[in-house]
Parts: structure tokens; C-alpha cells; sequence
């Protein structure tokens, strides 16, 4: 069966922040994951691990000014010096949080900056990630979204991040595959993700259009979990959409797709 993880940036916002690990325990989570730590003492976020008794899968890289609409800045050639000591930062929560895996979110291409200049920050910058956190034993992730909701997002494809992965030369960087960025840029979702299994060490899940729970899209959530189980995906899926009618009602899917 597969493993759900709470996505407490998009779940549970009736409440606090810190108030969400309790709201997703009771409501049978044993994993979560979210944007960022940052502006939190780790401390605060480990007692609440702790408390609940539940692993934190999954939090991004620094990824720039996230209010002023900056989406990462691992491709702004002039910004390598912050993003490498985002790296560190990154590490420093990871290591009291027990994570085991981090996103980089690449970011939105700099007006100005050719692709070919972008490229070259990008895969410069993830060798030099990939290596610091593989010295921490956390693995590296990347995540292609779509650029109808991010419209210039440099990452967009499955087939560039393995394309970017391989050009690193690095065996600790790795894909994230969310399903409703990827129905909306290739489809496939199914051939794609069974074709690059050992790639994919996260999922998340949201339905389209919308980016609603599943079941209220155009996705066969049935069919791909069921298919996610067969495949020998062993990773935790994250539940990374909006509650179409709050949170409770929005985990009523869990029951009708038996997960």
C-alpha cells in the first residue's frame, strides 16, 4: 500500500503551522513534508516529530524570495554564492530533522540569462549540492514544474531533469515526480514513471484541473496507485494538493481509493 505523506504547506491551514503535525497524526498520517523550515527554530519542528511520531520526508532548498514570486535560484548565474550557502543551511535543519532527502527547486530563468547560461548554473550548482549533501548522506532532489502555473520555470520536463542529472555526472541527485505537473506538461504519467523507476525517489499527487484532491480531476488515481504498488515503488507520496472544500472533506478521497 502506498505511503501518504501530508503536505502541511497545502494541508491543515485552518491552523498554525505548528499546529498542523498534530492535525495530520490524528488524521492517520505518518509521514509529512512541506516547503520549508526556515523560518522556524529546527527545534520547534523535531519536539512536534517527535510528539506525533511522524518522519518528515521531504523539505526544499532555500529557494530565494518566495513572497516576492521567486520560485528557486539554482539557474541565476549571479546568485551562486546564496544558493550555495542555502545548501548549507539546508543541511544544518535536515541533519536535526532527520531528513533523508531535499528538493531544489531550480527556479524561474532570469530575464536576460540565455538557456545555455542557465543550463550551465543549474548543472554547476546541483554538482555541487548533490555532493555536499551525499557527504551528509541526504539525497538530492529535483522536481520539473509545469509553466502553465509557473510560467519561465526552467524545469519542466522528466526528460530534462534526466538529462541534467546525467550531465552532472553525480549518482546522488535524483527525480521528483509530481503527477499534476507532469499531467499538464507530457502526460504519460504511467509509461514515464515505470520507464524511470529507479530515477523517481519521490511522489507527489494532486488532481487536474485545479490541483484538487484526486478524484475530482481528470487523473486515474485508482489505477496509478494500484500501479505504483505493482511497480515496487517503495518511496512516500506526497499529498501536495488543495482541499477543494477544507482539509477534512479533502481527505475523504483516502477511503474511496483505499489508501
Amino acid at each position: 500500500m502506498p505511503k501518504l505523506a501530508a503536505n502541511l504547506t497545502m494541508l491543515f491551514n485552518e491552523v498554525g503551522f505548528i499546529e498542523r503535525f498534530g492535525a495530520a497524526a490524528r488524521a492517520g498520517f505518518r509521514g509529512v513534508e512541506f516547503l520549508f523550515p526556515y523560518a522556524f527554530h529546527a527545534d520547534q519542528i523535531a519536539d512536534q516529530l517527535s510528539l506525533y511520531q511522524l518522519d518528515l520526508v521531504l523539505h526544499n532548498l532555500p529557494a530565494g524570495n518566495w513572497e516576492a514570486g521567486e520560485r528557486g535560484i539554482a539557474c541565476h548565474p549571479d546568485r551562486v554564492g546564496e544558493f550555495e550557502e542555502g545548501v548549507g543551511e539546508a543541511i544544518r535543519y535536515a541533519k536535526v530533522l532527520g531528513v533523508k532527502q531535499l528538493n531544489c527547486l531550480v527556479g524561474i530563468t532570469p530575464k536576460g540569462v540565455s538557456n545555455e547560461k542557465a543550463y550551465s548554473t543549474v548543472v554547476s550548482n546541483l554538482k555541487f549540492a548533490s555532493d555536499k549533501l551525499k557527504a551528509a548522506s541526504i539525497r538530492l532532489l529535483i522536481e520539473p514544474i509545469n509553466t502553465f502555473d509557473i510560467p519561465g520555470f526552467f524545469l519542466s520536463h522528466t526528460r530534462q531533469a534526466l538529462d541534467i542529472i546525467k550531465e552532472t555526472g553525480s549518482d546522488n541527485l535524483f527525480v521528483q515526480y509530481d503527477i499534476y505537473h507532469m499531467q499538464r506538461m507530457e502526460g504519460e504519467l504511467a509509461a514515464t514513471i515505470k520507464a524511470n523507476l529507479p530515477m523517481i525517489k519521490h511522489v507527489q499527487l494532486a488532481d487536474n484541473p485545479g490541483r484538487f484532491e484526486p478524484g475530482t480531476g481528470e487523473i486515474n488515481y485508482r489505477y496509478l496507485l494500484a500501479m505504483l504498488d505493482e511497480i515496487g515503488y517503495d518511496g512516500w507520496i506526497g499529498c501536495e494538493y488543495k482541499p477543494k472544500a477544507g482539509t477534512a472533506e479533502g481527505l475523504n478521497w483516502r477511503a474511496a481509493h483505499n489508501v
